[in-house]
């Protein structure tokens, strides 16, 4: 694993280079606070913590993730980049944890540059800080999950516009698992149900956003993300040989 730093910093200067990132980011942090004040009316109510604006990143995160998600693998999916890349004496589980990493640090940045709106609700209010780090953290923890899968499709997939569409899809398809589970609340057996809704990434998020930080949700989606980076070196191996 000396390599993995390297790694680290080559996939984080590729995002910190990239207009797209920023533009991403940018659009994000727009999009958040605007849900969060006129959709969530966060200022006709009592602020204690940031649920106003953190229930919407779940559905935020179904055009971020993907976009950033192109960025992964741009480089070596093109020019035969990947074939050189394949030569150097790089593992597969380097270059998986190594970009990974580099990824989930940039969705962390840009979870911390809602630092204005901390401040905000410190001035206007009684906040729940201890709330808000939990929010905070698996708002986190959901953008890995979420970016996990994301990797996986990166290696499995070469076109940025197939791998935005193909992550898109998927991921909305997690998203409105639990309208679909509505609809078949008196259809399906109940256990068939229950176990549905315990694997769904947005319930366990819903949870935590209320200020319910277990340790249960936190191993679901570590768990999750270990399962899918795994996944993700298998297919790199089995691509190298």
């Amino acid at each position: 694993m000396k390599r993995l730093p390297v790694i680290f910093k080559r996939q984080l200067s590729s995002y910190l280079s990239s207009p797209t990132t920023y533009l991403s980011i940018a659009t994000f942090l727009i999009a958040n606070t605007v849900l969060g004040l006129f959709v969530g009316n966060f200022l006709e109510k009592t602020p204690e913590n940031l649920h106003a604006f953190f229930q919407f990143h779940p559905w935020l995160y179904l055009f971020f993730i993907p976009i950033i998600s192109t960025l992964l693998w741009a480089n070596e999916h093109k020019d035969d980049a990947f074939c050189f890349t394949s030569t150097l004496p790089v593992s597969a589980l380097e270059l998986t944890l190594g970009k990974f990493l580099a990824a989930w640090a940039l969705c962390a940045l840009t979870i911390l540059l809602n630092f204005p709106l901390v401040i905000t609700i410190n001035y206007l209010g009684i906040a729940d800080n201890s709330t808000i780090l939990a929010q905070s953290i698996g708002t986190w923890l959901l953008a890995g999950a979420y970016l996990s899968f994301a990797c996986l499709i990166c290696v499995l997939a070469y076109n940025r516009l197939i791998i935005f569409v193909i992550t898109l899809a998927l991921l909305f398809a997690v998203s409105t698992l639990s309208l679909v589970l509505d609809m078949l609340d008196h259809q399906a057996p109940i256990w068939l149900i229950d176990s549905l809704i315990s694997l769904n990434p947005q319930m366990r998020f819903s949870s935590i956003d209320s200020g319910l930080l277990t340790l249960h949700d936190t191993l679901y989606f570590i768990s999750m993300i270990i399962a899918f980076l795994t996944a993700t070196t298998l297919t790199l191996n089995f691509r190298k040989s």
